[in-house]
């Protein structure tokens, strides 16, 4: 599934750097340790000589990138005297020319690597250095979102197995599932998201087992996150911030979901939704 994951938001990335700094070629893929990366996604190439590349960190262009934790870049690629050259034939088979590496930083590790390139020798400006981050920054965040995903799925996977806990513990459940249902919107792959889903209605479940209630109450996903941020005491202003909602928008689910379960106060609605299994 990581992999899966992987392709989506670099082939998303790549597709951003091509739009919006005209680069006719992206290229780009995840370190698998410390000092190697995959070039695994491509995004307007014409062969299939990069794809499998894996960079030394050090190395040509964009290991040169994943060493200086920078972006770095050659007008000339073929005859660029600030480079190592072990990937001529692979960047000449393509074609390639002025070229942009630009590493992907997380908690300043760097994480993978991303390219735009030209077929012709070229000065890069500003604009596309400036493109190039902000697809990198895009690849960033997916990873940040991924890496907290599977730390909470690894958690909750635990609290599962265990429906009696203490009222410590499940005050520990509860907040798994505020924030797994806060991620699953930033989501892009969807086999992810629908495991997502799976364990917060998991979670759900094994609170409502505690004290089944019969309920026919269903509540849209938006309903059931705003009651999850209720419940913890966020605002309608700090769950909209945290859903990437606007306060009204996170008042009006809010109305909804309480008029579902006949409740006529925040409480009451929490109070409502755990009885029907509908939180943890």
């Amino acid at each position: 599934m990581l992999e899966s994951v992987d392709a989506v938001d670099m082939q998303a990335a790549l597709l951003r750097l091509r739009r919006t700094s005209g680069l006719p070629v992206a290229f780009g893929g995840l370190l698998s340790d410390a000092r190697h990366a995959r070039i695994a996604e491509l995004n307007g190439a014409q062969t299939t000589a990069l794809r499998g590349l894996v960079i030394s960190a050090g190395s040509g262009l964009g290991g040169k990138s994943i060493a200086l934790s920078r972006p770095c870049a050659v007008t000339d690629y073929r005859s660029s005297r600030h480079i190592s050259h072990e990937y001529d034939m692979a960047v000449a088979a393509e074609g390639l020319r002025s070229v942009v590496a630009v590493p992907v930083v997380v908690r300043r590790r760097v994480r993978g690597v991303l390219y735009g390139a030209l077929r012709e020798p070229v000065s890069l400006g500003d604009r596309t250095f400036d493109a190039a981050v902000a697809a990198a920054r895009d690849v960033e965040q997916a990873l940040v979102v991924r890496d907290e995903v599977q730390q909470l799925l690894a958690v909750t996977r635990e609290q599962i197995t265990d429906p009696r806990g203490a009222p410590e513990a499940w005050e520990d459940v509860r907040e798994a599932h505020r924030e797994l249902r806060a991620l699953v919107p930033k989501v892009v792959d969807p086999a992810l998201r629908d495991e997502l889903l799976s364990v917060c209605g998991r979670l759900a479940s094994a609170a409502g087992a505690r004290a089944p209630q019969p309920c026919g109450v269903h509540l849209a996903p938006r309903e059931v996150d705003v009651l999850a941020c209720v419940a913890a005491g966020t605002t309608n202003a700090g769950a909209a911030k945290r859903l990437g909602l606007r306060p009204e928008t996170v008042k009006g689910y809010l109305r909804s979901a309480m008029r579902k379960l006949g409740a006529h106060t925040r409480l009451e609605a929490v109070v409502a939704a755990r009885r029907a299994g509908l939180l943890p």
